[in-house]
Order: structure tokens, then sequence, then C-alpha cells
């Protein structure tokens, strides 16, 4: 299949590329950029005029609700949403049912995955047996299976020693290990700790909760000089952490969710569940910090946190009903509103959607790595083409996903994809 994208301008976050330009593809790869030859004859012409071409979305936090989760969402379902929002690899997290932990789960889900030719599917293996927090996986057997790194998900580690021992292993066969920073016992509540809180009768979740966690995970890996990527941050005094550790030189990288970069907890309204989210919704200082950190770097990705729920396990209390949101069709509308409310620069914002959660996954990409997240001759054609100035307003009920729940209902936001390619392919056009 031969592709020609005319017209549209290109921006590569990684090369600093930016121009209109005319793209080819053939054979999965992109074979020129501007200069195309005379003599190529596409069987498709894409018309790009006026909007802009980058590089395929890289979400690293994406539950897909395979396996056994398919009544909040199905995998056609869930990549169906990722590649409408110009999401072209996915990271997913182990805690399905049964738990990524043995190779043949991993094989039989990045099976399904490429059997609907949409986006690529980049697993996370846990880090413990069933999630349990007391066995080590056997890292080596996952990661030949085609795990990108070791995760707790959301099941905080009680026992620091098994962590260390953990971050020890993975250190030794140069594997990452993703931990999203919470103290088992202080983060047992459904709302950030605070007057709101108190006020609503919602047990809190202090910052404490992020920041011990946070100290722990920083003295084990000056100890044992590992790589951890921190899992959505939510704190300003987090960030702090995080921001001491790089000068410090610690290999640690981190993101932060669409949510926590929009919201506060004023967004819980009068107990309204969409917001009830992991990490919980923290005050506007928190976010505002939160928002800096991405755009200065400190915050090296920004994440859609696609949780699909189902229906009766969101319509219920607000301390009762289940965590998350659906998000990978508005990831990069979030972004692109954050980029113009903070005036933040368009490359620094398609940089956090692309090149640098690319970077974060770095060699567990494989053959992959120096092409996913770039614009590239000769790289693997994974493009979103969009419309920057095309706003629409969030309606659930015409989202992809099989989970329709979102605090941003109502909202309008910028920039509407056009085109998704996954691998040369189209795997979405509106």
């Amino acid at each position: 299949m031969k592709i020609l994208i005319h017209g549209a301008r290109v921006m590569d976050p990684a090369s600093g590329f930016d121009a209109v330009a005319d793209v080819a593809i053939a054979a999965g790869r992109i074979i020129e950029i501007q200069n195309i030859a005379s003599d190529f004859a596409p069987n498709k012409l894409i018309d790009g005029r006026g909007c802009i071409l980058m590089p395929g979305l890289v979400d690293l936090a994406v539950r897909l609700g395979e396996p056994g989760h398919e009544h909040e969402g199905m995998l056609e379902s869930e990549m169906a949403a990722a590649v409408a929002g110009g999401i072209s690899s996915v990271v997913c997290p182990p805690d399905t049912d049964p738990v990524l932990d043995e190779p043949g789960l991993v094989e039989m889900l990045k099976y399904r995955a490429e059997k609907l030719h949409q986006a690529r599917v980049f697993p996370l293996g846990a880090l413990t047996r069933g999630l349990q927090g007391e066995v080590l996986t056997e890292m080596v057997q996952l990661t030949e299976a085609g795990c990108v790194g070791f995760s707790q998900a959301e099941v905080a580690l009680a026992n620091t020693q098994v962590l260390q021992r953990a971050l020890q292993y993975a250190s030794t066969f140069g594997y990452s290990v993703w931990l999203r920073p919470q103290e088992l016992h202080l983060g047992k509540g459904v709302a950030a700790s605070g007057a709101l809180a108190t006020r609503m009768g919602l047990s809190g979740i202090p910052v404490a909760a992020e920041t011990i966690a946070l100290h722990a995970i920083f003295e084990l890996m000056r100890s044992t000089g590992a790589r951890v990527h921190l899992c959505r941050l939510s704190s300003g005094a987090g960030v702090e952490l995080v921001r001491q550790a790089k000068r410090d030189g610690l290999p640690v990288t981190c993101d932060v969710s669409i949510n926590s970069l929009h919201l506060t907890e004023m967004d819980m309204g009068y107990f309204d569940s969409r917001a009830r989210l992991n990490p919980p919704l923290r005050q506007q200082r928190d976010r505002d910090a939160l928002r800096a950190a991405l755009a200065d770097g400190t915050i090296d990705a920004l994440v859609s946190d696609h949780t699909p729920v189902a229906e009766d396990a969101k319509m219920l209390p607000f301390a009762e009903a289940e965590p998350g949101a659906t998000g990978m069709e508005l990831l990069l509308s979030l972004a692109l509103k954050w980029s113009r409310d903070d005036d933040v620069s368009l490359p620094r914002a398609l940089a956090v959607l692309s090149s640098e959660p690319a970077r974060v996954l770095g060699s567990a990409l494989g053959a992959l790595q120096a092409s996913v997240g770039k614009i590239v001759a000769g790289g693997v054609a994974d493009l979103c083409l969009f419309d920057p100035e095309a706003a629409w307003t969030v309606s659930p009920s015409l989202l992809r996903s099989q989970s329709k729940h979102t605090p941003f209902a109502g909202y309008e936001i910028p920039g509407r994809v056009r085109c998704t390619l996954v691998g040369g392919q189209v795997a979405f056009e509106s």
C-alpha cells in the first residue's frame, strides 16, 4: 500500500522538524519526506492541508478491559478508541484477570491485539506473582514474551524488602520498574485529604501517601541503580522530590494523567462519581505545579490513564464507585488545551505525547526504538494527522470506548484527529 500525505504541516518533536511537506509511505514505512520522487504513484492520497502531521501518540497508561474485564471494555472497542484518538502505541498495566504474570498470558494479549491491526500494545508484566507483593515473577521469561517493564499497577507494595529485591533484579538485567508512588496504609481513601473531603465526609488520601513512597523509591534506586518510571504523579510536593532526584542523576522518569493536569478536587462537585479517580484529584496548587512541571520537563509524559468502568460500578455513591475514566480519545485535545491555556509551545505539547513517552520505553521497544514517536525516513509509519482548529464538545455517547464515563463531559476542546496510521496502514479516518 502506497500512501501520500499531501500539504500537511509536519511536526516531529524528536528532531525539531517543522515544515509544510508531503510524506510518502510504502510497505509500512516512511520512504520520503518533502522531496517526493516524481515517479512515486500512491494508491491513496490523503489531503493534509490545514492539518498537522505528528508521530502517532504513545500512551503509557491504558487499561484495555481484557483479559477478565470484558464487561468494562472489549479489546476491539478500546483499540478503536485508541486510533480514533491518534494513538498508535499503548502500554497496559498488568492488573488484568488473570494478572499478567505468566508468559502465555502476555503472548495471548499481544496476539489478540495484533489480529486487530490497530494500535500496538506493549504490556507491563506483574512485578510480583498475582500482584500479591510476596514472590517476584520470572522477569526474563516475561520480557521474552513481550513485556516492556514491570509494575504493581495500583497495588502498593507493603514489603520494602520485596521492592528492594525487585529493583536489584531489574537492575541486573536492565529492566525498568513502573511504580505509582503510594504508601499502602495512607492510600486507602477515596479523595484528596483536605477541607473539602472533610466537609463531604469522604476518607482522605494525604499528599504524604505519595511523598513517603517517593522517598523510599529514591533511596532504593540509589542503592540498586535500577531505572524507575513513576506513574501519574498527583502533587506539587511529589514534583519537587522528582525534580531533586533528577538533579541528583537518578535514572527516573514520570508521567501525569490528563485528569490531574486539568481538574481539581472541586470537580467532584456534588459527589460526582465521574471524578472518582486514582490518584485522587488534588488542590489547585497541586494542579498548577503539575502543569508547570510538564512544561519544564520535570514530568516527561502525559497519559490518558484510560480506565474503562462498567455502568453499574460507576453509578454508585461516590465512595463506593469504582475509580477510573475513559480518556484515550481526549488525550490529544487536552494536551492542546493545556498548551494554549499555559502558553506552552506546540512542539513541547506534542513531545509529551510522542517522543518523550517513546524515550521512556527506550530499548524495550526493540527494533521499533528508532522510529516510534518520531517521523523519520525509513522508520515505521505510525502517524497522526489532526486539525488543530477543529473544536469539539465531549459527548460521552459518541466516544468509541465501551466505557462512556469521563469528568470532561460537556467540555469544548480543540483538535480533531483526521487520520491515524499504524505501520503504514490507515487504522482510523474521519
